[in-house]
């Protein structure tokens, strides 16, 4: 009688744990949300200057709203996941 041998399980271990992944979802969302912000200003007529483009809302938030996103996706990445225990 011959032994077979049976192939062992190989268990399949992401570089990130699943919280790091949901976190930068969260964080490319939140950037997109930022550059959304930035979209609109244009003038009807290409002779006339809007001075809409220079709003509160395009230079000033939504920037911030892009670099607060990538702090976070930095976070995300660098966040230590959870020890998974072993039973």
């Amino acid at each position: 009688m011959s032994k077979k041998n049976k192939p062992e399980e190989k268990i399949v271990e992401f570089a990130l744990g699943r919280e790091n992944y949901i976190l930068l979802i969260i964080g490319f969302a939140i950037i997109i949300f930022g550059f959304i912000l930035m979209i609109g200003g244009k003038a009807e007529n290409p002779n006339e200057f809007n001075e809409e483009i220079f709003s509160f809302r395009r230079i000033t938030l939504a920037p911030i709203i892009v670099l607060f996103g990538f702090l976070f996706e930095i976070y995300a990445i660098m966040k230590k996941p959870k020890e998974i225990e072993e039973k």
